[in-house]
């Protein structure tokens, strides 16, 4: 990896395929020759207070940026009509008064055109992740999990869990990308309603995380586990994420048209 100044945009860890550097201060992207992406959104500390074990906790203000719709000029046509959309993320450093930086929880809105709350797939580029999943939104939060993830590394995300991402590490950004509906959406409904998902994440003195459960729900237990393979979906482990829409893109368009693994959803893990 190679290093600059912090302002530098410099590559990451892990080589995503696409010609991407990312800005730590200020937070954002740069895209190299033939790489097309927005202008990146930045989330605000006051937009993720809701979910947050101390709402009026201080930190890292943006929390973090984020860049919806990335990709090779060639791939514009192909990602349209497969209603696939690909985004990109840096977290901040740095802790949310006792919890580590982390996203909002949610659960995917209803796609209009596959009638399917979208499941969602990460990569990992660069840092620690934790990647919190529960099953149900409502008071029951069914199966609830806790999965580390290093550069390299994939989690999926099946249709309606609810869920957010972890900066693992206080001390540095973190950095992923994931491939998404084209036509994702946010639902915060039931997070909002119940002040949070079912666990929070904390950091104790160690830097270590340890979890919290929110009381807001029924009780219920949060298995941990690392990343896994995925054999069941037809995803190789083998290349980037974004390299299966070329090469084997049959790999990646259960993302857009869950359907297809109707059968398979109701008794996934992540």
């Amino acid at each position: 990896m190679t290093h600059g100044s912090v302002d530098s945009p410099r590559p990451v860890q892990f080589d995503p395929g696409l010609d991407i550097q990312f800005r730590r201060d200020p937070m954002g992207f740069g895209f190299g020759h033939g790489v097309f992406g927005p202008q990146p959104e930045h989330r605000s500390l006051d937009a993720i207070r809701p979910s947050l074990h101390d709402p009026n906790c201080a930190g890292p203000d943006p929390v973090y940026t984020i860049a919806m719709d990335v990709g090779r000029n060639e791939d514009r046509e192909e990602l349209q009509r497969r209603m696939l959309l690909f985004g990109i993320v840096i977290y901040a450093s740095g802790r949310l008064g006792d919890e580590p930086v982390r996203s909002q929880g949610h659960v995917h809105a209803i796609s209009p055109h596959s009638g399917w709350s979208a499941p969602e797939l990460f990569e990992i580029w660069e840092g620690k992740a934790i990647i919190y999943a529960q099953e149900k939104s409502g008071d029951d939060p069914g199966r609830c999990f806790a999965i580390e993830a290093g550069p390299g590394q994939r989690v999926v995300m099946p249709p309606a869990w609810s869920h957010y991402v972890v900066n693992a590490d206080s001390s540095a950004p973190l950095i992923f990308g994931a491939w998404c509906d084209r036509q994702y959406g946010f639902d915060y409904t039931q997070t909002r309603a119940h002040r949070g998902l079912a666990w929070f994440p904390q950091l104790v003195a160690s830097g270590e995380i340890t979890w919290t459960a929110n009381q807001n729900y029924s009780a219920s237990k949060l298995q941990h586990r690392k990343a896994r393979a995925y054999p069941e979906l037809g995803l190789s482990s083998e290349r980037p994420i974004y390299e299966n829409l070329c090469r084997d893109p049959e790999a990646i368009q259960w993302v857009s048209d869950p359907a297809r693994f109707r059968e398979l959803w109701p008794h996934f893990e992540p």
